[in-house]
């Protein structure tokens, strides 16, 4: 058996091998991440094609891979998990946004309206779109509060779109008042979730060209 002075020693050289910070995760706590995003994905899908009140939170933990119980870990209600839903949503947009508005430096108005445009139809109709219109048609199930989180971050984005319809409607290219034009661009914009159907209608840059000749026509 070690002396005590020799024992003593040696615990000290190992606190001092410790790494500073926060310990490891396990691997439990590396996959809670995974597991939570694998629910949010799920959830969406479900969300979208269902409906919020026809979608019970067996049918999410199903399409996540989980017990019936297993959400619940992760999130407190079937309403907290469509709140999660939109706001992965819309930051996602705004993340997607922020890289397009960083490539447009240089280019006049009209092609930075084609390439948001063009964007804001990936965001609604590309792959992985089952966010933004979940956050669309299913705001009524959410709390006045959180409506105020997503105002703002829609707000956020929508913002962007201002000073490029500004300098349109300068240049005589956007007749219509730039609030009210902004609001039905967008809302044209959004109902094409309803009824667009890649594999029977146009592809996305062909709906963008037509979405661009009903804003603001053919230059003079």
């Amino acid at each position: 058996m070690q002396p005590a002075t020799a024992r003593t020693a040696a615990g000290a050289r190992g606190a001092a091998k410790r790494p500073r910070g926060r310990p490891r995760k396990t691997v439990d706590e590396r996959d809670d991440g995974n597991r939570r995003r694998a629910l949010i994905l799920g959830a969406a899908r479900l969300f979208r094609r269902q409906g919020f009140d026809a979608t019970s939170t067996r049918d999410i933990a199903a399409a996540a891979g989980m017990q019936s119980g297993s959400p619940f870990y992760h999130f407190k209600t079937k309403q907290a998990l469509l709140f999660a839903v939109m706001e992965e949503g819309m930051r996602s947009a705004l993340e997607r946004q922020r890289q397009v508005a960083a490539g447009m430096a240089g280019l006049d108005a009209e092609a930075q309206l084609r390439r948001l445009v063009r964007n804001h139809l990936e965001v609604l109709l590309g792959s992985g779109s089952d966010f933004y219109p979940v956050m669309l048609y299913e705001a009524r199930s959410i709390l006045p509060r959180q409506r105020a989180v997503l105002a703002a971050l829609k707000s956020e984005y929508e913002g962007v779109w201002d000073p490029v319809l500004r300098v349109l409607h300068a240049h005589g290219r956007l007749q219509a008042d730039v609030k009210l034009a902004r609001l039905l661009i967008f809302g044209a914009l959004n109902w094409s979730v309803q009824w667009f159907d890649r594999r029977k209608e146009a592809s996305l840059d062909e709906l963008t060209q037509a979405a661009l000749g009903l804003f603001i026509g053919e230059a003079a």
